[in-house]
């Protein structure tokens, strides 16, 4: 079949192979055995904190958004000198059928931002497996003036995909973040970029694959 399977803005597809992997315990009680799962362990930061911060799995258990009401950076005027950065950290479990793997192969993040003439902002998120030193971050900057809805998305060619340990469970880290710099911005003046309220900001989905050798037939699934 054509294409892969669409989720959120990012493909998934199951790569076969002929190495399979130990299949841990993942806190999943009778998880399907032909699908990835995911389940949200934590979200916490100074940008999300408790009761604002909303997380939606799909209705097949591979892709998830997020919907934010607090997130937002802001800086200049009488803004609080620490608004300048504001954080999110989600930490998922995710359960993928016994020998294979998986990564984020794409993530999309929106919100708005008002940012006055000598001002910027950046939109940050890093992603990595817990207990693993490597981390993978992207940088998406935006400059002043504008007044505007932003959209950044994060993606990686296959090859560069780094998947999670076979054999292992290690919950997935995605931590993002919101920055201002006033820079040269009139003193009274307040610029802000933020996660717009009621509508999901980051939208992502996962890319699997086979513990062991990366090769073998693509297997494309349709909704």
């Amino acid at each position: 079949m054509a294409g892969g399977l669409l989720l959120s803005g990012a493909i998934a597809a199951l790569l076969t192979g002929a190495l399979p992997a130990p299949s841990p315990s993942s806190g999943f009680v009778d998880p399907p055995p032909d699908k990835i799962v995911i389940k949200v362990a934590t979200v916490n930061g100074s940008g999300c904190p408790q009761g604002t911060a909303a997380v939606a799995v799909s209705e097949d258990n591979t892709a998830f958004t997020v919907t934010y009401s607090d997130y937002l950076a802001q800086a200049g005027g009488g803004s609080d000198p620490t608004a300048f950065r504001r954080n999110c950290q989600l930490s998922l479990i995710v359960h993928v059928p016994q020998g294979f793997t998986y990564a984020i192969a794409s993530a999309d993040y929106r919100g708005f931002a008002s940012l006055q003439r000598g001002a910027s902002a950046t939109q940050r998120a890093s992603y990595y497996f817990q207990g693993s030193p490597s981390t993978v971050s992207r940088n998406h900057p935006f400059s002043g003036p504008c007044n505007d809805n932003w959209q950044a998305t994060d993606e990686t060619d296959w090859a560069q995909l780094v998947y999670a340990p076979c054999g292992v469970q290690r919950n997935f880290n995605i931590n993002t973040e919101l920055r201002v710099n006033a820079g040269t911005q009139s003193a009274d003046k307040v610029s802000f970029i933020r996660c717009r309220r009621g509508e999901s900001c980051l939208r992502a989905g996962e890319e699997s694959d086979s513990c062991g050798a990366r090769q073998g037939a693509v297997i494309r699934r349709q909704g």
